[in-house]
């Protein structure tokens, strides 16, 4: 069930900086993101946040967390999923959006690592983003998760809509979105932007009738483009 907002919100901007340490006290309570969790779980293991987060793009959590288990079970380092066939690749990780396309990549990525980084995952953007699949959210989650970088925000898409939706930016794309939160975010905060927004994202301030009933910020939140909200039980 939903219900429509009676009329317009006037309401300015959240103040960003007392809204992600809001966020960071209410998401305690919550189920981490899967690349957090394989990030726990591998000790940072570089590699396995990389392919974990690449196998991400447009899939749901659970099955990244699944799929990117079943590949490190077999491979969990860059010479051992480079001898893998495309084929067993795309097994592995089925059902994640585009397996087929992101085999092909991770069997590159792994080669690349293997011939020109002596099998370790790099530590910079420019080099990240020669590995093929591998975009501006890729490699700052990358650097965030395992390389432990206070340097970078990661925008995905729950990032960018709620970053719209609080009012502070006005973006088109996520790449916008990134350059214009370097600008607004306080540097302290930017690491743990894309965990804050990304885990109040899949619970609560949802892209389709998000549950602004149960959202801590619903008596101050702008609400910018949310037509309708879900009805909370």
């Amino acid at each position: 069930m939903v219900r429509a907002l009676s009329v317009p919100t006037l309401r300015p901007p959240l103040p960003v900086a007392p809204t992600l340490k809001r966020l960071g006290v209410a998401i305690r309570s919550l189920e981490l993101p899967a690349i957090e969790k394989i990030g726990e779980e591998s000790m940072g293991d570089a590699f396995q946040v990389l392919v974990s987060t690449m196998l991400s793009a447009q899939t749901k959590d659970a099955v990244t967390l699944a799929s990117s288990l079943r590949l490190f079970a077999v491979a969990p380092d860059p010479a051992s999923l480079a001898r893998l066939t495309t084929s067993r690749i795309e097994k592995l990780i089925y059902p994640v959006s585009f397996y087929r396309n992101k085999a092909v990549h991770l069997k590159e990525t792994a080669r690349i690592l293997v011939r020109d980084f002596a099998g370790a995952v790099p530590t910079t953007m420019d080099a990240l983003l020669t590995l093929p699949g591998v975009g501006r959210k890729t490699a700052n989650l990358t650097l965030i998760v395992a390389c432990r970088s206070r340097d970078n925000i990661c925008v995905d898409t729950h990032v960018h809509r709620i970053a719209n939706r609080f009012g502070w930016v006005r973006t088109r794309m996520p790449e916008q979105t990134e350059r214009a939160l370097y600008e607004v975010a306080p540097r302290r905060w930017w690491a743990t932007i894309n965990l804050h927004l990304v885990t109040w994202g899949q619970h609560v301030c949802k892209p389709v009738f998000p549950q602004c009933g149960r959202c801590i910020l619903n008596d101050t939140c702008p609400k910018i483009g949310v037509v309708r909200e879900g009805r909370v039980a």
